[in-house]
């Protein structure tokens, strides 16, 4: 197939990206080109506290997603994340570390995404604290991201502004229903990709891609 501009629109602490990222991963591989663009879903007005009634509700939805996709929520996670109390579902810190990684190059969020999602998911990690972000980043070889992370520029804040508006005025221009959701760029015109294509087949998705 011809390779169109793919943008995957995704939150760093959306259990369903996570499982989406094996996927990604072929899709990259395969040639084509994905733009990453985060948009905010879990943060500002959508933080919430962790609290046992979602902790619970998170795990019986991650058991469902390592199921279906392979991807690993470990014990770890569950003790050191979902079962602590006084902390924030709130995903800033690490989508400020994906628009620092992605700051020099798109390529970056990517590398910082998944970096992010299995501090958390594997290594049970704190990721929703700007030092906790850094130190991952930092861990992950993007220390220069690390470092912008804890040293904001006006460069940074004003090309994270604009990289979160571009998902969340995408997302609505889609009346997409959650993320992950995928679109296929034709002409300056967006086509929606069913979030259901990322957790069947390959080929499914890629027939998907090319019909769209």
């Amino acid at each position: 197939m011809s390779n169109p501009d793919v943008t995957y629109l995704f939150d760093p602490l959306c259990g369903w990206c996570y499982g989406a990222t094996p996927m990604l991963d072929r899709l990259s591989a395969s040639g084509v080109r994905i733009e990453l663009l985060p948009t905010g879903l879990f943060s500002g007005a959508g933080a919430r506290p962790m609290d046992e009634g979602f902790a619970a509700h998170a795990w019986a939805n991650d058991q469902r997603i390592e199921r279906l996709t392979g991807q690993k929520f470990t014990q770890t996670y569950r003790r050191d994340v979902l079962d602590v109390r006084g902390t924030l579902l709130d995903s800033h810190a690490a989508t400020l570390g994906i628009s620092a990684a992605g700051l020099e190059g798109p390529g970056g969020r990517l590398t910082a995404l998944k970096a992010i999602q299995r501090a958390r998911y594997v290594d049970g990690r704190d990721i929703v604290t700007i030092d906790g972000v850094a130190e991952v980043l930092a861990a992950a070889g993007m220390a220069d991201a690390a470092g912008l992370l804890q040293s904001p520029t006006e460069r940074l804040m004003k090309a994270h502004r604009e990289l979160v508006g571009q998902g969340r005025t995408l997302f609505e221009r889609l009346h997409a229903n959650g993320v992950p959701s995928l679109a296929v760029i034709r002409n300056d015109v967006p086509r929606l990709i069913g979030s259901n294509a990322l957790f069947g087949s390959f080929d499914n998705l890629v027939a998907h891609i090319a019909a769209a």
